[in-house]
């Protein structure tokens, strides 16, 4: 018997139990084609471990799939195409990313180190910043093909650059609201499944809490989400989540509180309190969830160790010659470090520096002693404004608690997600995470540590995301399913990469489908390019451009 999702939505959210009468209509049209030449389905994986991603025991059992979708579970009579004995195997709905930067996929079309974790469906355009053009991206995207779903947010910081040109700290003027309002129904109307935004970046950070209400209040009426990389993750997170709140009450909208965390000692084990926060305001009949990546250390750019007010207007390089505003910038580093609890940059890690490489893989001590010939604080600051002056970089920092970690992880609204882009193979030293959190929940957090029940890690994979979101027919194995699954060994899933040696991709994944196109097959991408845009009015292409194998 199944039981209902462990979450506290509403009824008149999406159901994992009930099979409308449309589907069961699909699926004995999709057994009558194939009874017609002789074969009952395309793929059946046979003698598996079934997690159906709802959050129910886990039963032994078979996969049917036809057509792209999941025809049959449990024991499953007839022939196939093809047959494979998944044994010893979990078999689970695709992963579903809700937080990544993958807009890179345009260039990376594999996108290899999440098919290679289990990972089917990407949400991008994260943190306040996504393609403006949404259906021009989504449009060229389908004329090129590629192996994940695709969905994306609309990025508030996207709009208000494009409306505000270059001129951030301010309100916007009427005509420009009204343009960034129109930028942001145009990208919902195109299939946006909500709005995020970045509100410690540019130019969101200058973004006034009723300038984010009345944006959001067009992806409300449409049926969208906010997402929100808040302003404080640290001693204000409070305030930080009260705006979310906020907009998400006077929006009429679902939200969702990107990469939970506490960052920095000060911040540290108040996770309850947070939760308690978050619960008060489901009480009050709001709809918040959360993501998390399972990591103790994050991954931005250098640049946000600078105040933003000196970055703003692309005029940082004329007030840092400015010595009196240099003198100023100086002294309000040495105040968001001491607000921080820590003495010094050594938890901030250099991943990506393309004007000097050398320093790719150094915290930025260790960075300042190799350029500077000292490690001292004052030489810390001068690296890092002088990266910002030749470029900028990308970094990981160190700055979380792992009891905090596994206090939002254990959570019932929690969902898994990376915050990563596509990886090129090799590149830089970027965060692991990239490569490996699915895989790592699955094997720290669930067989190791035991944080976590395996259906459970996979519900917050999949069923959860694709509820949160509105991701229709993905996140649950049953009739009628889009056929994105996952078969992966629970014994040696496995994280591979580090976060000195990040380049490593999980293993431990048998196979995984994307729209019933085998994709990895024994740990190895084998080219498949099957993925689907996934808009929120639920539309969908057909399978005619899958691309071979031998063609990707």
């Amino acid at each position: 018997m199944h039981r209902p999702v462990a979450s506290s939505f509403h009824s008149k959210d999406v159901s994992f139990t009930n099979i409308p009468v449309r589907k069961l209509l699909l699926t004995f049209a999709l057994t009558l084609t194939f009874l017609a030449r002789g074969e009952n389905y395309d793929l059946i994986l046979r003698n598996g471990q079934i997690i159906d991603g709802t959050g129910a025991p886990a039963y032994h059992g078979d996969v049917a799939i036809a057509n792209g979708r999941v025809a049959a579970l449990g024991k499953v009579d007839g022939t196939a195409k093809r047959e494979i004995d998944v044994v010893g195997n979990v078999i689970a709905p695709g992963f579903i990313d809700v937080h990544t930067h993958a807009e890179d996929i345009e260039t990376l079309p594999l996108a290899e180190n999440f098919l290679r974790m289990g990972v089917t469906s990407l949400v991008l355009g994260n943190c306040g910043s996504s393609k403006l053009d949404l259906g021009k991206f989504y449009n060229d995207m389908e004329r090129k093909t590629f192996s994940p779903n695709i969905a994306s947010l609309v990025g508030h910081g996207t709009v208000r650059a494009k409306a505000m040109g270059g001129s951030f700290d301010r309100p916007p003027s009427a005509a420009e609201l009204a343009k960034m309002k129109s930028y942001v129904a145009k990208a919902m109307d195109d299939g946006a499944v909500g709005m995020s935004t970045g509100l410690i970046y540019l130019p969101g950070t200058f973004a006034k809490t009723d300038e984010l209400v009345e944006v959001a209040k067009v992806v409300g009426a449409r049926g969208g989400i906010y997402t929100s990389h808040m302003r404080d993750e640290g001693t204000h997170i409070d305030d930080s989540l009260s705006e979310v709140f906020h907009i998400a009450r006077e929006g009429h909208m679902r939200a969702e509180v990107s990469h939970i965390k506490l960052s920095g000692p000060t911040s540290w084990h108040r996770s309850e309190q947070v939760l308690k926060e978050i619960e008060s305001a489901r009480a009050e009949g709001l709809k918040i969830t959360q993501d998390e990546y399972a990591y103790t250390a994050s991954s931005t750019s250098l640049s946000q160790l600078i105040p933003e007010g000196a970055r703003e207007g692309g005029k940082f390089k004329q007030r840092i010659a400015d010595p009196k505003q240099k003198a100023d910038i100086i002294k309000q580093m040495h105040g968001m470090l001491k607000r921080r609890g820590t003495p010094d940059y050594s938890y901030a890690v250099i991943a990506s520096f393309r004007a000097d490489k050398s320093l790719n893989g150094k915290n930025v001590p260790e960075a300042a002693k190799m350029k500077l010939g000292s490690d001292s604080l004052d030489n810390q600051i001068e690296l890092i404004l002088d990266v910002e002056k030749r470029g900028g970089a990308s970094a990981v920092f160190h700055g979380m608690d792992e009891q905090d970690l596994q206090t939002f992880l254990r959570h019932t609204n929690t969902m898994i997600a990376a915050d990563s882009g596509v990886r090129k193979f090799g590149e830089s030293v970027p965060h692991p995470r990239g490569y490996g959190n699915n895989a790592r929940v699955l094997g720290r957090y669930v067989r190791e540590l035991k944080v976590l029940t395996l259906e459970d890690a996979v519900r917050k994979m999949t069923g959860l995301p694709a509820m949160s979101f509105q991701l229709k027919d993905r996140g649950v194995l049953k009739p009628g399913a889009c056929a994105d699954i996952a078969v992966f060994d629970p014994a040696t899933v496995t994280d591979n990469g580090t976060y000195k040696d990040p380049h490593h991709y999980s293993t431990g994944f048998k196979l995984v489908l994307v729209n019933g196109a085998i994709t990895v097959e024994n740990d190895k991408h084998i080219g498949a390019r099957n993925g689907e845009v996934l808009r929120l009015n639920g539309s969908r292409k057909s399978h005619a451009h899958l691309v071979s194998p031998r063609q990707s």
